[in-house]
């Protein structure tokens, strides 16, 4: 699978997870990707955490405005009665528990649920960011991310890198398939149809439960 067509399947599929009204977060990278895949019947208000809420997708090249951007530093467009505030007013609407979903990236995540996703040891990083308040804070979080980094394995038995938080994330969403984070362990609930169960598991550190029920991957 080329790199855009992992991107386009992850990117589609957490569409599939929001509901008409979710107050939403998006990670940076991949995660933006996200609401250029929403049903046009599901209307929900993406927020930022530098200080908007009722952001868009990203606006076609040579229409970008340079003063509207994400917490990543992309060029967002903006919806009718969108608004702007400073970054303690969006740390507040984080922290008192008003984002209905955050979509995010990981470097690694375990069977308990646990997230690093901001720093590799011995490499220069920008800082933590508002990931470790988001995950806190939110009412369910999604992981956008890569089954494999250059065939390492990502979804671990236990982080070996820096946690952003413990036990925070509810879904686990790759190009392989979609893996729920219960505390009987990883369930794999769905699946792409280029791959087997054994080909997840061997790309898998973590041991994968298979559900009864395991259904093709929600695509379209």
């Amino acid at each position: 699978m080329e790199k855009d067509q992992i991107k386009e399947v992850i990117a589609k599929r957490v569409a599939k997870e929001l509901k008409d009204g979710d107050v939403v977060n998006l990670g940076i990278g991949l995660p933006t990707l996200v609401p250029n895949y929403l049903p046009k019947d599901v209307h929900v208000i993406l927020h930022t955490e530098n200080g908007m809420l009722g952001i868009g997708s990203t606006p076609p090249q040579g229409e970008e405005d340079v003063t509207v951007t994400n917490a990543g530093g992309g060029y967002v467009s903006v919806h009718p009665g969108a608004s702007s505030f400073d970054s303690a007013t969006s740390f507040g609407i984080i922290r008192g528990g008003h984002i209905d979903v955050s979509i995010l990236g990981a470097l690694q995540v375990d069977e308990k649920g646990d997230l690093a996703n901001w720093m590799i040891p011995g490499k220069k990083t920008p800082g933590m960011g508002g990931a470790m308040d988001l995950l806190v804070g939110t009412k369910r979080v999604i992981l956008a991310m890569e089954h494999t980094a250059k065939g390492s394995h990502k979804i671990m038995k236990k982080c070996t890198l820096p946690l952003t938080a413990k036990g925070q994330v509810n879904l686990i969403v790759s190009e392989m398939g979609v893996i729920e984070v219960t505390d009987k362990g990883l369930v794999l609930k769905e699946i792409h149809p280029e791959f087997t169960p054994e080909d997840v598991q061997a790309a898998t550190e973590a041991t994968l439960i298979i559900a009864d029920d395991l259904k093709p991957m929600m695509l379209d």
